[in-house]
């Protein structure tokens, strides 16, 4: 038996749909290797390199509990047990876009995969958002979300991390934001912009997303990937 990594990450790129409370992404040239060669006199080797201007909930990426509430934990001081570990995805693509995911769903989405989550669990939730709608006008504005119910009830087992494929584990009509509402009552986080869930779907899997260690960090860019047996 093997082992298989796959990537869940989105591209980074200047001109990348981000969400429109955030900083747009823009990508500089600090320096080309001719001119690198230039300054360092150097006949044989230049050095290039970019710097990255992007928001700290830019593409795929993991909200610190401070973002959404102010005596939670910033990213730099969350356990890293709620970036990797032990995840499963369920298939919750049945939900309409014109509704919130209730408790029900949920539970038929656990059953028809097969799996069962566990205390510590990270769940990913297979919307089929990113595979309708990426790069199109509806990925910012029309994709289904977790009402508050939902959201609990992941929470109530022991979830540490819930994702999903589009910019938030939100409805986007919910003001009051139920999804992240729920995560800062129980101090776990959440992973948006995810992609390639239908690859993992109905599976049980090693997950990392680790974020980077950013001072007083509301959030993080990761490198989502899902290590899978086959």
């Amino acid at each position: 038996m093997g082992l298989r990594l796959i990537d869940l990450s989105q591209e980074i790129y200047q001109g990348m749909s981000v969400f429109p409370m955030h900083q747009k992404t823009f990508i500089m040239t600090n320096m080309t290797h001719e001119e690198n060669m230039k300054t360092t006199g150097s006949k044989t080797l230049g050095f290039s390199a970019r710097n990255l201007l992007i928001s700290e909930h830019g593409g795929t990426h993991s909200d610190a509990v401070w973002e959404y509430k102010p005596t939670g934990d910033t990213i730099d001081k969350m356990p890293l047990e709620y970036f990797w570990g032990s995840a499963i995805c369920i298939d919750v693509s049945f939900v309409p876009e014109s509704r919130m995911i209730e408790p029900e769903d949920l539970e038929k989405a656990v059953k028809n995969s097969g799996q069962e989550i566990k205390p510590g669990d990270i769940v990913l939730l297979y919307t089929g958002h990113y595979d309708r709608n990426f790069g199109t006008d509806k990925w910012q504005t029309t994709y289904t979300g977790l009402s508050y119910e939902g959201a609990k009830w992941l929470a109530e087992k022991g979830v540490v991390n819930i994702g999903v494929d589009a910019p938030a584990i939100d409805h986007p009509k919910d003001l009051n934001f139920s999804g992240h509402l729920v995560c800062g009552e129980y101090d776990i986080t959440n992973t948006e912009n995810l992609c390639n869930l239908d690859k993992v779907v109905n599976k049980r899997f090693l997950y990392f997303g680790l974020p980077l260690k950013i001072r007083d960090g509301s959030g993080s860019p990761i490198r989502a990937v899902a290590l899978v047996e086959e």
